[in-house]
């Protein structure tokens, strides 16, 4: 990005205090951390805080307690994960956000080197409200800022705007690499650029395939909303998930693609069930001859054919949203296939591919191919917005 935001080697943490904006909302089930890789991207960052003797002093906010103190949403129970990803003591604060004497005690007198967790940022109504005094507060319990939570970045609250603005501000190791490589994806990617665009609804994406219909050379269309596109086209989709009242929509998005030259890949074959359960009987059909009581569950055989010839011909792949109902066999393979060639093609060093959103993070890890992208995105809506050519708070917030 020709680090056009500031980063971690800009600031000195010789002994400091930093608060370090990490993203602690992990899925925990019976008062354990179920997935830690949140935590584990944290990593990096705050061994460069301890190796200047500072202090790693962690914000977050876990849940949705509604501004008010509520003991099931306690970022304490979250401490044994981050003393085992960290192999360190980990001490947690008991934050009163209205009054963080006795927390800014706590921390100072504490030894250089120490972690510590702050209670929940949304413990307190000013966090949602990007509240400037309680951000005041926040910053009085530092002597810099570090945020390393991409997956808050799209959100203008107290703990990811207003805070950084109080103290010297630089991203951390995790986000600077999620900003370098979104940078390679699509804001100064090698072309020829093929996004590839998945899921259930055209709704949820709107905005997003409006974005890309002018920044990339093709955008291939999958999923459940492919449908709604083939719809828009006059085809007949029999009892297929479909938007219909989104037609208007779809054919808006055609047209722009038709004037700003981006070829659309829409399904050319499907799998085709009468029944929306794993290992039903099957058929293949053209999609100019579904069967009128029949659902597309999958893309077929020449479809997929058709894309990874589009994917040999792109320097630059972005993905959001499976092809088809990868949860269920066989309606994975459409999916599988078109991942399994592109970390094929990343692989061989002709292909700077990024991932992104729950669904794909899950298939990839399906096809597994997870760790062969050139960068998977965990940010969820972030990671949308940013797909959406939406300017983002808490990373505005650190440009330089």
């Amino acid at each position: 990005m020709g680090a056009t935001f500031k980063t971690l080697d800009e600031l000195d943490l010789t002994g400091k205090r930093v608060l370090l904006r990490a993203d602690l909302n992990v899925p925990v089930a019976d008062g354990h951390v179920t997935d830690a890789t949140r935590i584990e991207r944290l990593i990096p960052t705050i061994r460069e805080i301890l190796k200047h003797d500072g202090k790693a002093i962690l914000l977050s906010h876990f849940g949705r307690p509604k501004g008010k103190v509520d003991p099931e949403f306690s970022l304490e129970q979250v401490v044994p994960a981050i003393v085992e990803a960290t192999g360190r003591p980990v001490g947690f604060i008991a934050t009163d956000w209205n009054d963080v004497s006795r927390a800014k005690e706590g921390i100072d007198s504490g030894p250089a080197g120490a972690i510590y967790v702050l209670e929940n940022t949304r413990f307190h109504p000013g966090e949602e409200a990007n509240d400037p005094e309680l951000a005041k507060r926040m910053a009085s319990l530092g002597d810099v800022y570090i945020n390393d939570a991409f997956s808050a970045a799209h959100r203008a609250h107290a703990s990811t705007e207003a805070l950084a603005h109080l103290l010297p501000a630089a991203a951390g190791l995790a986000m600077q690499a999620e900003l370098e490589a979104l940078e390679a994806g699509l804001g100064k990617p090698r072309k020829p650029v093929v996004a590839i665009v998945g899921g259930a609804k055209v709704s949820s994406k709107i905005a997003l395939l409006e974005n890309l219909v002018s920044k990339v050379d093709a955008l291939v269309i999958g999923g459940g909303m492919a449908n709604t596109f083939l719809h828009a086209q006059g085809y007949g989709i029999g009892k297929s998930l479909c938007e219909k009242d989104l037609a208007e929509t779809a054919t808006r998005i055609l047209e722009k693609a038709e004037k700003t030259g981006c070829a659309i890949i829409l399904p050319i074959d499907a799998v085709v069930a009468w029944h929306f359960k794993a290992d039903t009987p099957t058929r293949l059909y053209g999609v100019d001859a579904i069967d009128k009581d029949g659902m597309i569950l999958d893309i077929g055989p020449s479809s997929v054919e058709r894309i990874l010839a589009a994917i040999d011909d792109a320097q630059t792949v972005v993905w959001n949203g499976p092809v088809g109902a990868f949860e269920m066999h066989p309606f994975d393979a459409g999916t599988v296939a078109i991942a399994k060639h592109v970390a094929r093609r990343t692989h061989d060093g002709k292909l700077v591919s990024v991932a992104g959103g729950g669904d794909t993070v899950a298939a990839l890890a399906h096809a597994g191919v997870k760790d062969e992208m050139t960068y998977v995105s965990t940010a969820g809506g972030a990671f949308l917005e940013w797909m959406e050519g939406k300017v983002l708070p808490g990373v505005e917030a650190l440009r330089k």
